[in-house]
């Protein structure tokens, strides 16, 4: 991007965010609409295809490396968009996830399909990575919101028509199609990508930052990601061995995690450090209700599967919707004000999602929680990322993205570890499983409520 475009006054980028950014803004937003479209594809074909690869037992192992392969890709993205610019890594990435996608289509076995999943978590890393470094070094700072939701709009019309579609794939043709499928979609936008990306010189896309390390972190996000995967194993079940990959995945998560975050992070230092830390809990708090939630109100509460599958829908589009929201009507609205509304919003989702356990209140009511704290998401998720990227030295937009990305999968596997244990917890005690819901919900409630009580150390002076 020119410099004489970036320093355009505010007035006039309207017409330039159409006009000067329409080429990248075009491209970009393919990327994400095939990300999301393949995200949303593939995770309800697994099953199927672990089934038919006779690897049912090891379901949650293919399930578990995309997570933590995605820590080491969001690593490997955003130092080298530091270093290099986020074209390289985005375009990497990209051309990634076509590869894992034919990995996975032509799985032989369990292991590698594991193997296909462990690769496309890398690339979904990398390419995440990259699109929130390249708003940041591309677009001036009263547009990135506006970017960010067009990024979350995206995903309405994939969450709509992904997960049927590729259900009708597998169903009446074959789960290999939906993978063989998926890789030719992608293979347009990556060649777009690679080409409107390398039209732009290294000078006009980002100015390199002295303090970037020389190289990444790769060892201790490759360790970081062993221990995550240890942590989720382990708290499948209480007995011996459980415990001891439960002790060994937290010892290598207190000990290498704070090596790739911000100093100060867990301590809410002001600035980027609280920024990080937020999107951990909001991130981990909103992807234990979208995994619990559905689980409760299927097996104990005996809803049907379309409502769930309803208000999964529904949880997309409210999202986007709110996204959309934030960068354009609540434009001007402090961004760190907006955290502390969302954070409030979802506090009344897990509010309603606890109620749930209890006979008396309406399915429906339990169901809307999905929903209601994807609106809640949808204001705070984007105002964090560009809060991180203000807070961002220049040159440095890549490791903060990296920062972020790192601690969302971190809160992601935290929050729903502890879940897990509170809900064995009653049910080793000989608890009602409905009990056991309702307290582990109303755990919940603790994260949501630092977020909006932190969110001010979090403000742009």
């Amino acid at each position: 991007m020119s410099e004489q475009a970036l320093n355009r006054p505010a007035d006039s980028e309207a017409g330039m965010f159409s006009r000067e950014y329409a080429a990248a803004t075009t491209t970009f937003t393919a990327v994400m609409f095939l990300t999301g479209f393949a995200a949303l594809a593939v995770v309800p074909t697994l099953p199927t295809a672990a089934k038919d690869l006779d690897g049912v037992s090891l379901f949650p192992v293919v399930a578990g490396c995309f997570v933590a392969a995605s820590l080491l890709g969001g690593v490997l993205g955003g130092h080298w968009a530091d270093r290099s610019g986020a074209r390289r890594p985005l375009a990497a990435g990209m051309v990634l996830s076509v590869v894992t996608l034919l990995v996975s289509a032509t799985s032989t076995s369990i292991w590698q399909l594991a193997a296909g999943r462990f690769v496309d978590g890398l690339a979904a890393g990398m390419v995440g990575v990259s699109v929130n470094t390249a708003i940041g070094q591309a677009y001036p700072e009263r547009l990135r919101p506006r970017m960010l939701a067009m990024m979350s709009t995206s995903w309405i019309i994939p969450s709509l028509v992904g997960p049927p579609l590729a259900g009708l794939v597998s169903e009446w043709w074959s789960w290999r199609v939906v993978f063989y499928g998926l890789a030719v979609l992608s293979l347009l936008p990556t060649l777009a990508l690679v080409v409107v990306l390398r039209g732009r010189s290294s000078a006009e896309e980002f100015t390199p930052s002295d303090e970037n390390p020389s190289r990444p972190p790769l060892l201790i996000a490759a360790t970081l990601s062993l221990g995550a995967a240890l942590g989720q194993y382990g708290v499948s079940g209480w007995d011996a061995r459980h415990l001891v990959f439960v002790a060994i995945g937290l010892g290598l998560l207190v000990f290498f995690a704070p090596r790739l975050l911000p100093v100060g992070t867990w301590r809410a230092t002001r600035g980027l450090p609280t920024t990080v830390l937020l999107r951990g809990l909001a991130s981990g708090t909103y992807f234990t209700v979208e995994a619990f939630l559905p689980l409760m109100l299927i097996t104990e509460r005996h809803t049907a599967a379309v409502v769930v599958g309803v208000s999964f829908t529904l949880s997309a589009v409210v999202w986007a919707g709110a996204s959309w929201v934030q960068g354009r009507l609540l434009q001007d609205v402090p961004r760190h004000r907006m955290v502390s509304i969302g954070a409030v919003i979802m506090m009344a989702s897990i509010v309603l999602a606890a109620a749930g356990a209890f006979e008396a209140v309406p399915t429906l009511a339990a169901a809307a929680a999905m929903p209601l704290a994807a609106v809640g998401m949808g204001l705070l998720d984007p105002c964090l990322t560009v809060l991180s990227l203000s807070h961002s030295p220049a040159g440095r937009q890549g490791y903060a993205s990296s920062a972020m990305q790192t601690n969302q999968n971190l809160g992601q596997i935290t929050v729903m570890a502890l879940f897990s244990a509170v809900l064995n917890t009653f049910l080793g005690l000989g608890s009602a499983e409905l009990t056991g819901y309702g307290a582990a919900f109303g755990l919940l409630l603790v994260p949501t409520l630092l977020i909006a009580l932190l969110a001010v150390r979090a403000r742009k002076e």
